[in-house]
This record gives structure tokens, C-alpha cells and sequence, in this order.
């Protein structure tokens, strides 16, 4: 199978580097967005979070923690089971066939459930069904995979979704992996009519993204000198904080958000030149970018576009990858950080792991696929002058 840009992503995402048109209802979005400093803290929710100890499920117990609200995790206990000793933890699967399965969830009542790790409906609809009695809301973390087309730019949750037969095999594939997301969303919503909310993330970066993705850029930037830099600089990024996406989400289930959102950032567009240029500042770096064309690139053999991440060229069949349509998240409180401070806090992570992590990273260009790129470029355009 000829693998695609989005084929990358959603293996990235199945992998655990996260993250209907039914469902895509009018937002019943609570009080106005506000700054953590306007707005007070809300009455102290009882959460629960499928998942909860790899990257995003982190950022939502601090997020939730610092607003005052009281956790519980619901996992297999194989991931980080040391983290958040104060945290009340409960253990089984979410496949009700295997193990003790949901069980450790019966009975129990919480505000808010948080599913982080939901891949196939049916798992979904066991955890929904089982908690709908006794769960005021389910937020759901889906994925911009979801949409049916990927041409298109400006996106919005209105936008028709990927579609998938509910008995297919659960197995992640390049077509199968939005499509089941969508069957997610839906089988949330069923179980929870008129209280579920879905969230959409494009790329989530930032401290503790295993996938590398975003990581590369600021790695690559940093180490200097001249480096290839895809296109001409001027198709749309989108990315979020991992820690901008979990303060989303725990202020809309605070003011009982619901409804379908795209969560990506940063607020303000950006292209792929301010990034690289943002990445160089915030660095302090002496990078020279090459900017090499996109028909180039897609010329050449092995693929470099599946080895350069969170750049989507904005011409091809996932064009609007980097323009999907935040407005809707905007209105109901999303905040951006700085790129600076996403960028330095991923580095001080990065250069914080195992010497032998930092040796096999797991996303971007290899350094002699980089020159070797590099010079067949200057060879076809007859100079060696970088920019």
C-alpha cells in the first residue's frame, strides 16, 4: 500500500504519540473564555480518565490537578504505573472480553469521563454505555483524521467524516484509523446524547512526545549550519501544546462544553518559514535553511516527504492538514503558548532522557539523508547558495 502523509499520523497516533458529522452539533459552550488569572476556579469536578500516564493523559491529571479537581485513572498499569502516586488508580482493560475488563468501573460515579485511549467503537461504546448512568459527561479525544477529505482547507467540525463498516477488523491502517475515530465519536454521542464533547487534535507536540515529530525541528535547528527546509515556506503548520490541549479540555469540561471541536494551534497561523525562523530565535541558533521544492522532494526515491514531519505540502490529497479551522475552539477558550516556550521546554525534555534515547530518534531526516538531498538539489538547480 502506497503510504501517505495522513497514513504517518494515524500510525504515529495508534502507536500512543496521542489522540461524526452526527455528532458535530452547535456548542453549548458555558461562561466566555478567560485567562487562568480572569477567570476563577470552578466547583471541584470527580474525573475520570481512560488512559491517563502517556503524554496527553499527563497533561490533563496537572491540568485538572491545578484546578482543583479530583482524579481517577482507569488502565492496564503497564504504562508509567508510578506516576501520580496520589492519584487514586483503578485496573482492568478497556476490551470488556478480556481480563477483568471494565469491571473496576461499576458502580462508580464521576462528573466527567475522559477517554485518551479509544481506537474502535466498540471498545467506546462499553465504556459509554457502562457510564452513562452514572457520568454527567464523556469527552471523547478523536482526531482532524476523522474528516473524510483532507483536500480542502479550513476544515470545520461541519465537514463530512471518514467512513468505515462498524464490523471491519480492528486493526489500524492508513484508511482505517480516522474512519474508526469517527465511529468513536459516534458511539459517544449514542450513549451520551447531548452530553459528549469531542475533541479534534491536529498534531500534539511538546515535553514527553515520544514520536519525535515536533521534537526533530528544534534538534535539527539547534545543531546549526545549513539544513533543508521543505517547499517554499509557505504551506500552513498547525500543531498544539500537549499542555494548551489539556487546559482546553479541562475548562470546557468545567463548563459543560459539548460538541464537536477541532483543538490545534497555534491561535495565530503560522507558516512553515515563521515556524523554522521561530524555532532559530528561540534558539539562539546560526541554521541556514535551503528551501527545497515540494516536486522535488516528491521526486525523489526513497519518499522524503514520510521522513519530514508536521510539514504537509499544501497542494496534494492532504493539503488542508495544515489549515483545518480552530474557530469554533477559539470562541469556547483555546490559548496558544508561545512557540518559544514549546520549543524550549521539548529541548530541556529531550536532552533530559537516556543517552541512548537521544540517539534514536524516531522521526525526521537522517543526517546523511539530509545532505544527500541537499546536494541533488544544488545539482539540479546549478548552485550551492542557501538562505
Amino acid at each position: 500500500m502506497k503510504l501517505t502523509r495522513r497514513g504517518v499520523i494515524q500510525a504515529a497516533a495508534a502507536l500512543g504519540a496521542v489522540q461524526a458529522l452526527g455528532c458535530a452539533s452547535t456548542p453549548k459552550a458555558g461562561p466566555g473564555p478567560g485567562s487562568e488569572a480572569e477567570e476563577p476556579k470552578a466547583k471541584p469536578l470527580s474525573i475520570l480518565i481512560l488512559g491517563g500516564t502517556r503524554f496527553l493523559g499527563p497533561a490533563l491529571v496537572e491540568a485538572a490537578k491545578t484546578r482543583g479537581h479530583t482524579l481517577t485513572l482507569f488502565n492496564r498499569g503497564k504504562t508509567n504505573p508510578g506516576l501520580f502516586p496520589d492519584v487514586e488508580k483503578l485496573q482492568g482493560d478497556r476490551d470488556p472480553n478480556k481480563g477483568e475488563g471494565l469491571k473496576a468501573l461499576q458502580g462508580r460515579k464521576w462528573d466527567v469521563v475522559i477517554d485518551t485511549s479509544g481506537y474502535f467503537p466498540r471498545l467506546v461504546k462499553a465504556s459509554a454505555e457502562l457510564l452513562a448512568p452514572n457520568v454527567g459527561q464523556y469527552v471523547f479525544i478523536s482526531s482532524v483524521s476523522a474528516y473524510k477529505e483532507m483536500t480542502k482547507p479550513n476544515l470545520t467540525e461541519t465537514d463530512a467524516v471518514a467512513t468505515i463498516e462498524a464490523t471491519a477488523p480492528e486493526e489500524i491502517t492508513e484508511t482505517s484509523y480516522g474512519a474508526f475515530k469517527a465511529l468513536c465519536e459516534q458511539a459517544a454521542e449514542a450513549a451520551f446524547p447531548g452530553r459528549a464533547l469531542n475533541i479534534r487534535p491536529g498534531y500534539i507536540v511538546g515535553p514527553d512526545d515520544g514520536s519525535d515529530r515536533f521534537t526533530y525541528w528544534p534538534l535539527r535547528v539547534a545543531k546549526g549550519g545549513e539544513m533543508l527546509a521543505p517547499g517554499d515556506g509557505e504551506d500552513p503548520v498547525q500543531f498544539v501544546d500537549a499542555r494548551d490541549l489539556a487546559a482546553f479540555i479541562i475548562r470546557n469540561a468545567e463548563r459543560r462544553t459539548m460538541g464537536v471541536f477541532n483543538v490545534t494551534g497555534p491561535a495565530q497561523p503560522i507558516k512553515m518559514r515563521t515556524l523554522l525562523e521561530g524555532i532559530r530565535e528561540a534558539t539562539g541558533s546560526d541554521a541556514r535553511f535551503t528551501w527545497v521544492d515540494t516536486a522535488f522532494l516528491e521526486k525523489q526515491q526513497p519518499n522524503p516527504l514520510l521522513e519530514i514531519p508536521i510539514w504537509t505540502p499544501r497542494t496534494g490529497p492532504e493539503g488542508g492538514l495544515g489549515g483545518v479551522s480552530i474557530a469554533r475552539a477559539l470562541q469556547a477558550g483555546l490559548t496558544t503558548r508561545p512557540l518559544a516556550d514549546t520549543v524550549r521546554d521539548t529541548l530541556a525534555w529531550f536532552h533530559a532522557l537516556p543517552p541512548d534515547r537521544q540517539e534514536k530518534q524516531r522521526a525526521g531526516l537522517k543526517a546523511e539523508r539530509e545532505q544527500e538531498l541537499l546536494n541533488a538539489w544544488k545539482q539540479a538547480k546549478g548552485t550551492a547558495k542557501a538562505g
